[in-house]
């Protein structure tokens, strides 16, 4: 196995876990995360994404009255991305996270109307920002079929993008608490200044994983880990729980992610729903790439200049699949979902907080 040069990153991240040179022999001896059949309090187990659709009937129609727009093609516009199609994992995360949250401190499984409020915004943050991705990386395809830019052009899907963030302030300020508005509106400074450290690259070979990290957090991340810790403070006054809440949906945040990222690789585009190597074309090293240039040097140039000369992003794909790159990466992501199934166990047993374990678990089996 060869050396990680970036080991005293990892030591950080994973000081509990084993060393990172024997991954090979991990996965060789490590059964692969399964769904229980029965939750660790003893209740039978129930389908996190089932369990949390309880309180997300009508998540979409209530989406779009939120948006309510009297210029047609502009509504088209904004609400096509909600049309019911995906799996809602941050709104499930959210209400899942809620009445773990209200269980732990009163015993009571009821969610407050504000706290459905978050999982409406944190929604519609993420699918603003879907459109705002799609038009910075030229996309095409989003979610199997064509991205907002491609139908209406970019100036237009550049407003929409706006229109449903505009939305989503709109409805965060109804909930009325201060603490709550400034957890969100720090998503939204973490998800500009992710974007903008995707732009830039790190010369400097051992600060470009902690570049990479930061970068996963503040696009990705930072709205999981501030709607759970916003929905905990709704729910609970104990700045212990918050903390709890915080880091579960930072750690799942960051290891989906990782994910992601391995998909790129390992998917074909009808599974994803997007064209596979997306990244290595718009010039992004995410993981399994920073993983391979260990095995693969000469990858370090193409890093560099953003893998733009002919044949780059070709030559790229094949170091990662030749390498560890995706393992690694992959375990990586498998740490990560420990940390968060160590911190949401801090929490009083209840179905909803062993859905939040198996969801984090559900997280390294996705679209696979």
């Amino acid at each position: 196995m060869f050396k990680i040069p970036y080991f005293s990153l990892m030591k950080i991240l994973m000081s509990a876990s084993p060393n990172m040179h024997s991954i090979s022999q991990f996965h060789q001896r490590t059964p692969a995360m399964c769904c229980c059949r029965q939750t660790q309090s003893g209740e039978k187990y129930s389908d996190p994404f089932k369990l949390g659709w309880r309180d997300l009937k009508g998540l979409y129609e209530d989406i779009r009255k939120e948006l309510h727009i009297s210029t047609r093609e502009l509504k088209d516009m904004s609400e096509y991305y909600f049309d019911g199609k995906g799996k809602a994992f941050r709104p499930i995360i959210v209400v899942l996270m809620a009445r773990a949250c209200n269980i732990h401190h009163n015993n009571v499984r009821e969610m407050q109307a504000s706290q459905r409020s978050i999982a409406l915004v944190a929604e519609m943050i993420h699918t603003a920002t879907l459109v705002h991705d799609d038009v910075i990386d030229d996309a095409s395809s989003r979610r199997g079929k064509h991205t907002v830019n491609k139908i209406w052009g970019e100036k237009k899907a550049v407003l929409a993008g706006d229109l449903i963030l505009s939305a989503a302030s709109v409805a965060l300020a109804r909930i009325g608490n201060t603490a709550v508005v400034s957890m969100l509106a720090q998503v939204i400074e973490d998800l500009v200044r992710g974007e903008f450290l995707q732009l830039g690259s790190k010369e400097n070979e051992n600060e470009r994983f902690a570049h990479y990290l930061e970068k996963t957090f503040k696009k990705t991340a930072s709205l999981i880990a501030n709607s759970c810790k916003a929905v905990s403070v709704l729910g609970c006054p104990d700045p212990v729980v918050h903390e709890i809440a915080y880091q579960y949906g930072k750690n799942v945040g960051i290891a989906f992610q990782l994910i992601d990222d391995v998909l790129d690789f390992t998917s074909c585009s009808d599974q994803m729903g997007k064209p596979t190597s997306a990244d290595l074309k718009l010039g992004i090293a995410t993981g399994p790439v920073l993983f391979a240039c260990q095995q693969f040097p000469e990858m370090n140039a193409m890093i560099m200049r953003r893998f733009s000369l002919p044949g780059d992003v070709d030559r790229a794909r094949q170091y990662v699949l030749q390498s560890d790159g995706v393992q690694q990466t992959t375990y990586l992501a498998q740490q990560y979902c420990h940390k968060a199934v160590r911190e949401i166990r801090k929490l009083r047993p209840s179905t909803e907080r062993d859905a939040l374990i198996q969801l984090s678990e559900s997280v390294l089996t996705r679209d696979k």
